[in-house]
């Protein structure tokens, strides 16, 4: 076997210009959801849950708040978490791989670990929908505060800015990706001056640094104090962001973002909305904007409104990435995906996706109205997926990092009992509307499990009449006829003939002069060294095997892959290649493998799911397809 060195693709977070560019991209992406929640959290904790607003009660919120972003966001998230880098990637499928490794079947503690790292990001999706839609609607709900007359073109203006926003996917953020930066910090820097405004009044407001007030807020406002908790969440809830994006940036960067200008900043104007809080009670109708002075109403409205923009952006982006790297991993169909970026792996585009996106924001907009309404859908699944993450960053500690047990318990346990907290209190929102993004992520739970056990099924059916390529090779007829050109027969399995070679040879009595066995494994990390991307065995009269291996964050073109490699001391030129390809048609029977109506899901997302050809990027001119029906 001879290994062929390709040329390696550079990794996207050590591209670019110095840290402080890097950081400032970071605020751009990383920190829109975070840095939008000024616009309804603290309204929420106290409106919501009809909460007094008195003094001991805003100073006890704000050491909630402020606390909250220091264990969860500081310690676990930027000192801790954004250490655990798969192959410098982050998110929950990520550290989910490096818990669970590459097994091709895992079993027990390591099988619950994996079910629950595929709900947590099954979960996002739900955050992915929310997101646009509160950020958006919480920043239009602006123009009632600057002129009540505007109360009616609330809706409608969310609305069009959610269509706009989903419009102009498909152009890649790399397009406006240069404003987002800059944008968002000079909203940082009006959240600073905002909450250095209202401070200055009542400096007393800094009293809640003492995590006692925190405490005394929770006991004396009992079971309703409890409940707040859900809303008090809504300011960590960029906090996975942090995580998953740390592929685009870089540890450092993100690091510096949030210790040198998000945390001070929202930790000022949550502060400074405290203090006007305790000077005007009746603000709490819209602290945020009623923090300004009269005549930056109108210019607040346009700033949030463009946060909000990037924001949902993030949230957008990151389930695009997301969902690659599900079909990557063989957990979600094939779907379309465009590269919007020739210099950033990461930027893609998903058609179907951006449109069931776009059809859920706007659908949620126009049924719960408010974004009160929509806080109250907002949270569940996050601390959900927070929960996950903190158990699997457990087990990574236990075995990758080599931590003793008491060690990693005293880390992992205080963020756990506290997220368990924030669950616990988000759980009475589910029927307020918290049940909405726990039905997305059950539905995308069961439609990747029910792929990821069909293929198997499929697997393994197929399995039943393989036959060895060398003994297809021994069988093959010596006078067999010999087509001109190269074949190449793209199959899953290794060192077997392909069914469509199979059929082809049985019923054609026919062979290319060259046949290659092309194999494509999607690796566990997100990038492959350059020195494992190709591997040829030759197997003699002809035929030999390739097999590509690439990450799991990584765009593949198979004819880019393949075109000038060295096989049998000759060239392949790709122009000269016919591709064949087995398409499977699914039958459900009698056979129990799956349940009826999974079986009939199934079938459905493997007629739906983007062809081969596609995915692959084979040019249509040079493919072939090979039929066949397989009983599940």
């Amino acid at each position: 076997m001879s290994v062929v060195r390709r040329k390696d693709r550079v990794h996207p977070a050590k591209v670019g210009a110095g840290g402080a560019a890097l950081a400032l991209g970071a605020l751009g992406v990383v920190f829109g959801d975070i840095g939008t929640s000024p616009l309804y959290a603290f309204r929420e904790t106290f409106e919501h849950h009809h909460i007094p607003v008195d003094r001991a009660n805003v100073i006890g919120a704000c050491s909630l708040v402020l606390w909250s972003m220091i264990l969860i966001v500081t310690v676990k998230y930027v000192v801790f978490i954004l250490r655990a880098d798969n192959h410098g990637e982050g998110g929950i499928l990520a550290l989910t791989t490096l818990v669970v490794g590459d097994r091709k079947k895992v079993t027990g503690v390591m099988a619950t670990l994996l079910l629950l790292g595929l709900f947590g990001m099954a979960l996002l999706y739900g955050d992915g929908v929310i997101t646009p839609a509160i950020s958006v609607l919480s920043a239009t709900e602006g123009l009632e505060v600057a002129n009540e007359s505007f109360a009616a073109w609330v809706l409608p203006l969310a609305v069009v800015i959610l269509i706009g926003l989903f419009a102009i996917q498909n152009r890649g953020t790399g397009t406006v990706g240069k404003l987002f930066g800059p944008i968002m910090f000079i909203w940082f820097a009006v959240l600073t001056v905002l909450g250095i405004s209202r401070i200055v009044d009542d400096l007393s407001i800094f009293e809640a640094v003492n995590p006692v007030h925190a405490a005394e807020y929770l006991t004396s406002n009992g079971f309703d104090g409890f409940l707040s908790l859900g809303s008090v969440f809504l300011v960590v809830t960029g906090g996975e962001a942090l995580y998953a994006d740390l592929g685009h940036f870089g540890r450092r960067p993100i690091r510096m973002a949030w210790f040198a200008v998000a945390f001070p900043a929202l930790t000022l104007n949550y502060f400074g909305q405290g203090a006007l809080l305790l000077d005007e009670p009746e603000a709490i109708s819209n602290p945020f904007f009623l923090m300004g002075p009269q005549w930056a109403r109108w210019p607040l409205v346009v700033l949030a409104t463009f946060a909000a923009i990037i924001a949902s952006q993030a949230l957008i982006s990151g389930a695009f990435s997301m969902t690659v790297q599900a079909m990557q991993l063989d957990y979600l169909p094939r779907m379309t995906v465009r590269h919007t970026s020739a210099d950033h792996v990461g930027q893609v585009y998903l058609p179907l996706l951006n449109w069931l996106l776009a059809a859920g924001c706007i659908g949620l907009v126009l049924g719960f109205q408010q974004s009160s309404a929509l806080a109250a859908a907002y949270g569940i699944a996050v601390t959900a997926t927070m929960f996950v993450t903190t158990l699997l960053f457990y087990k990574l500690l236990r075995l990758n990092w080599g931590w003793t047990a008491p060690r990693a318990l005293a880390l992992c346990l205080p963020l756990g009992a506290l997220e368990l907290g924030f669950f616990g209190a988000n759980v009475f929102k589910i029927p307020a509307g918290g049940w909405f993004p726990l039905l997305v992520g059950a539905l995308i739970m069961i439609a990747m499990t029910t792929w990821r056990t069909g293929r198997r099924v499929v697997a393994e059916r197929l399995s039943v009449g393989r036959v060895p390529i060398k003994d297809f090779i021994a069988r093959l007829p010596e006078d067999i006829a010999r087509a001109p050109g190269t074949a190449v027969f793209m199959f899953r399995g290794d060192g077997v003939a392909p069914p469509s070679l199979l059929a082809n040879t049985k019923h054609n009595r026919v062979l290319h002069r060259r046949v290659i066995l092309l194999s494509v494994v999607t690796a566990a990390e997100p990038y492959v060294p350059e020195s494992d991307r190709v591997e040829i065995e030759e197997f003699g009269r002809g035929l030999c095997q390739i097999t590509l291996h690439h990450g799991f964050m990584e765009e593949l073109s198979v004819p880019q892959a393949i075109d000038r490699l060295e096989i049998g001391g000759a060239e392949l030129d790709v122009n000269d290649v016919t591709f064949f390809l087995g398409r499977e048609t699914v039958i459900p029977s009698e056979i129990v493998s799956m349940a009826p109506w999974r079986e009939r899901l199934f079938a459905f997302m493997l007629r739906a799911a983007a062809s081969a050809s596609r995915f692959f990027k084979l040019p249509p001119e040079q493919v072939v397809e090979v039929g066949s029906q397989v009983e599940i």
